[in-house]
């Protein structure tokens, strides 16, 4: 185990990481939304913009009923129930409302939340300028049942170019008091009309609201599948590092002497792992090998727990040393919250493209490495 360790090599530090990221996105429960809307509506297009998998490509997807496709992509935690008929008659709306309720059923049934229905979106294009009866009665009917009550409504307002069309068609909505969590509405992509450029808006409301909705256990993962707002992973990310700082406050409650702080170090993995995991992103060994090298100072193979805690110190403004040789509650947990703020800014590089992991290798690289740790010293 690490914590019996008094030094480690930066290649088994970098192993001991890549191994716990990996097992925290296996373990990931799985996130299902069920998506209904007349077609052209947007949905796949929606689908592809909240999403960081090109989930919704033509023909991708496997019939699970005659009106009910699932959309799924090996490995990643997130399944999406796309029907079909709701601009059909009503004997053909009545099939996928029998399906949708079995659906909800048997999920909520199993006791996996794995196989459970989340979330519900409902889609409305804003460009047909209008809420339709018919839509008001099919979410009202949805309320009807006592297993699909029981799973969380959005409504999705599609194609939202014009706020005040929008707004109109929301206070419609709401006037109807129909039994949803909350009406959002979106911009999925660009749009272009008479050489006026409207910005994609509203996704990350949609985030917000879905975090709301969903519980605990499935937040990780609605991070790590979710690629529409970098607010809402960072938050998260910043729940990891609060955590991992406490564990580190408790782990030094009997103050920890300098050659046994390794203690902390599968602390700091942990919370490593579930940066990386919350963002979805890959990390390769050479960049955290780099990174561990970069915020401990050292060139050689292996590290000494008194050099990694006293290259730390270096991250935690007005420490420097420590009295005594001992690292009391407070300093471990400074020391983790120093640590996991410069992880955080490196994987938000990576994930928005300003920084690749074969940049790690270049004198350019090394030298922004150093730059992301002096910017995190408060």
């Amino acid at each position: 185990m690490l914590n019996e360790l008094s030094s480690i090599s930066i290649e088994e530090l970098a192993n001991t990481c890549i191994n716990t990221i990996k097992s925290n996105i296996v373990s990931l429960k799985k996130l299902n939304i069920l998506i209904l809307g007349k077609s052209g509506v947007g949905k796949s297009t929606l689908i592809n913009s909240v999403f960081r998998e090109e989930l919704a490509d033509t023909g991708i997807g496997r019939p699970v009923t005659p009106k009910i496709r699932e959309i799924k992509k090996e490995g990643f935690p997130l399944t999406i129930y796309d029907t079909k008929g709701l601009e059909l008659g009503k004997e053909a709306q009545d099939e996928v409302k029998e399906e949708v309720a079995e659906l909800i059923k048997e999920g909520l049934y199993s006791s996996d939340v794995n196989k459970c229905i989340h979330c519900i979106w409902y889609c409305i294009n804003t460009m047909s300028n209008r809420v339709e009866p018919e839509e008001i009665e099919w979410i009202k009917s949805l309320s009807n049942s006592s297993d699909i009550n029981k799973v969380p409504i959005i409504v999705i307002l599609t194609n939202s170019v014009f706020e005040s069309k929008a707004e109109e068609m929301k206070k419609v909505i709401v006037e109807e008091n129909l039994p949803i969590k909350s009406v959002v509405s979106v911009l999925a992509q660009e749009y272009i009309e008479d050489e006026t450029v409207f910005k994609s808006k509203g996704l990350d409301k949609l985030i917000n609201v879905m975090a709301q909705v969903l519980p605990d256990e499935l937040q990780n993962t609605l991070q790590n599948v979710q690629k529409a707002s970098l607010k809402h992973k960072r938050k998260l990310a910043d729940k990891a590092v609060t955590t991992a700082a406490a564990s580190a406050v408790a782990a030094g409650v009997t103050p920890i002497p300098f050659a046994d702080s390794m203690v902390l170090i599968p602390i700091q993995i942990t919370m490593m792992a579930s940066i990386t995991a919350i963002y979805g992103i890959e990390v390769d060994k050479a960049l955290l090998a780099t990174f561990v090298s970069s915020v401990l100072g050292t060139g050689g193979a292996t590290i000494a727990g008194k050099t990694i805690v006293s290259n730390l110190l270096k991250l935690v403004p007005g420490v420097g040393s420590v009295a005594g040789g001992l690292i009391s509650g407070g300093t471990a947990g400074a020391l983790t919250t120093a640590l996991g703020k410069a992880y955080i800014k490196l994987i938000e590089m990576v994930y928005k493209g300003e920084f690749k992991s074969s940049d790690l290798n270049t004198e350019l690289g090394k030298e922004k490495m150093k730059e992301i740790l002096k910017a995190e010293k408060v």
